[in-house]
């Protein structure tokens, strides 16, 4: 008796073949590594085994012990290390978010309305552009931070102070090259305002590339966020992020290593998932990639 296949397998195949770099081991590894973190953020108080302030100097500075209760080891003063790394996630996670939103919302508006409209418009927008631009990030980051003082709200936006540029002119290129396209002059033709045609055809042709920036730059917002606390201007002290641990690690990085790699490995295999993710839908969506 001759099998014949299912209409369902080819679809099947078909699918993977046009979406090979969304099923590959990128994608997946990048999926993978932002829903821990979701997960570790969302669910700190009931997967950390211990309360990450709780301090004890009975068993401060011990060795990671996989069968004992402090399995990834305690700092300085006692304090747990996976239970700061689990909470540390939080403030990770609700940064590389916020700068993520808040830096793509500006950045899109300023860049949509920039290519769009050119002339005086476009030039005062470019002109803001270099002004910010001629700053290097994490000094003009620390500059904010310093000048305004600490607090989470403060960071993200000394953070989205100048990550909003990418975005900005990204959005301004696509949005020169669509504006003279045959689909956006027949719509302004038949007498379509400017906010319909930017919200109906400029902005759903710009989405795909502001999505695959956005995972790049939650990543960066991350590697920022751990260097402000590393240098001690950051979030307050009494709140635990990744990079305030490698501070505190500093001084004991020759007799407690694992102060400094447990909380450095989150930091860097949560930045390779997110590039790896990047990585991914860029090939997936950029023509210019999508015949390799």
């Amino acid at each position: 008796m001759s099998m014949t296949l299912t209409p369902a397998a080819p679809r099947w195949r078909r699918f993977r073949r046009d979406h090979r770099h969304l099923t590959g081991f990128k994608a997946g590894f990048g999926a993978a590594t932002i829903a821990i973190l979701l997960v570790m953020g969302l669910f700190s108080p009931w997967l950390a085994p211990h309360s990450p302030h709780h301090q004890d100097l009975m068993v401060a500075m011990l060795p990671p012990d996989w069968t004992g209760p402090h399995v990834l080891g305690t700092d300085h003063v006692g304090r747990d290390i996976l239970s700061r790394i689990i909470y540390g996630s939080r403030v990770s996670l609700i940064i590389a978010g916020a700068v993520a939103v808040f830096a793509s919302l500006t950045g899109v508006l300023l860049g949509v309305i920039s290519g769009y409209f050119g002339g005086r418009i476009d030039a005062a927008i470019q002109k803001l552009v270099e002004i910010f631009w001629s700053f290097p990030p994490l000094m003009l980051a620390i500059a904010i931070v310093a000048f305004i003082g600490q607090g989470l709200g403060i960071v993200i936006i000394a953070l989205t102070a100048q990550r909003w540029i990418p975005y900005c002119r990204v959005t301004r290129a696509e949005t020169m090259a669509l504006r003279e396209r045959e689909f956006i002059l027949s719509a302004r033709t038949l007498g379509a305002s400017d906010s319909f045609i930017i919200r109906h055809h400029i902005l759903p042709n710009v989405m795909l590339s502001i999505i695959v920036m956005t995972s790049f730059a939650m990543a960066n917002a991350i590697i920022a966020e751990s260097s402000l606390s590393f240098l001690g201007l950051g979030v307050p002290p009494a709140i635990p992020t990744w990079g305030g641990m490698l501070s505190d690690a500093r001084s004991y990085i020759s007799t407690a290593w694992w102060m400094a790699l447990f909380p450095g490995l989150a930091i860097f295999v949560t930045v390779l998932g997110m590039n790896l993710l990047g990585d991914a839908l860029r090939n997936q969506f950029d023509p210019k990639l999508k015949s390799h």
